[in-house]
């Protein structure tokens, strides 16, 4: 057992949201998990963490802003459980959370949140996690959190958690969409019915092998047929936002978030004021590429 002795740390730390620019269903475990070949983005809509450890050996989080569980419901609170008990530390920490990122929305929000807790922690205990050891406790927490412990464009296979960074992602901007609604994850999986995508890696890989190829090319989300069906307001959104300039519009991962693509912040900015007046919920400008973890 690993046994610290230290005074007090303050640390903050930025938890940035996600989009699936494209996201595609290849099989199906034993496990029920689904098999994905994905491209995940971060953007710039960032939850923040601010850390007290040690702590009195407890755990303790607060949370403002929207609407989560403050106890062992909150993946940031399960994070930090997880950390001290495989690294030997009982010292505690205190977490309050400022929680920006919409709640259940396909944004990743709370599996960034659960990252960040584990990178800040190893970061006030002088590192005493290996990064495969990191990798392994975020996958046991949510098959979303591995890939922001880097939080870079990424192709992701097997169920998220194989991440192959994209080196040449161009910087795009967003207007992201949540509307009024939560959509459960689990249920939209569960819902699923359609043939299962082959050739899904070869096809990305030929793309972004061309520095000129365009994001068009690449938007395509398989569980749009589910969360479509339950709430039309999808397909209104991404009709919205192509009328209003988006290069193209998807929603991101099991929704209901939906984001149009643009090629500078001016147009991005231009549609988002046109957009704003429909009231279709939270709407946000986000740059993307960026959104990489700031310590």
């Amino acid at each position: 057992m690993i046994i610290f002795t230290m005074k007090m740390k303050n640390y903050r730390i930025k938890a940035p949201a996600k989009i699936n620019v494209r996201l595609k269903v290849t099989g199906r475990r034993p496990d029920g998990y689904h098999e994905l070949v994905s491209i995940m983005a971060p953007v710039d809509i960032f939850d923040i963490l601010d850390l007290t450890a040690p702590f009195n050996g407890k755990i303790e989080i607060s949370c403002k802003g929207r609407e989560v569980p403050a106890d062992e419901g909150n993946l940031a609170y399960r994070a930090a459980r997880d950390f001290m008990s495989f690294a030997g530390i009982k010292d505690g920490v205190s977490i309050a959370l400022s929680k920006n990122i919409p709640v259940a929305a396909g944004l990743g929000g709370g599996s960034s949140d659960a990252a960040a807790v584990l990178l800040a922690l190893n970061n006030i205990y002088s590192n005493p996690l290996s990064e495969s050891e990191l990798h392994n406790l975020a996958l046991k927490l949510g098959a979303d959190v591995p890939f922001f412990l880097k939080g870079v464009p990424s192709l992701a296979t097997g169920i998220g958690e194989i991440l192959e960074p994209i080196a040449n992602w161009p910087e795009l901007w967003y207007v992201i969409i949540t509307p009024p609604i939560q959509v459960s994850t689990s249920w939209v999986y569960g819902n699923l019915k359609l043939e299962l995508t082959t050739g899904e890696y070869d096809y990305i890989v030929e793309i972004l092998k061309n520095d000129t190829f365009t994001i068009s090319m690449l938007l395509e989300n398989d569980l749009e047929t589910v969360t479509t069906a339950s709430f039309p307001i999808i397909n209104t959104l991404k009709k919205l936002l192509v009328d209003a300039g988006a290069e193209g519009a998807i929603m991101s991962g099991s929704g209901p978030s939906v984001f149009g693509v643009f090629a500078s912040p001016e147009k991005a900015e231009s549609a988002k004021n046109l957009l704003v007046p429909f009231n279709p919920g939270d709407i946000f400008t986000a740059r993307g590429g960026g959104g990489k973890n700031n310590y």
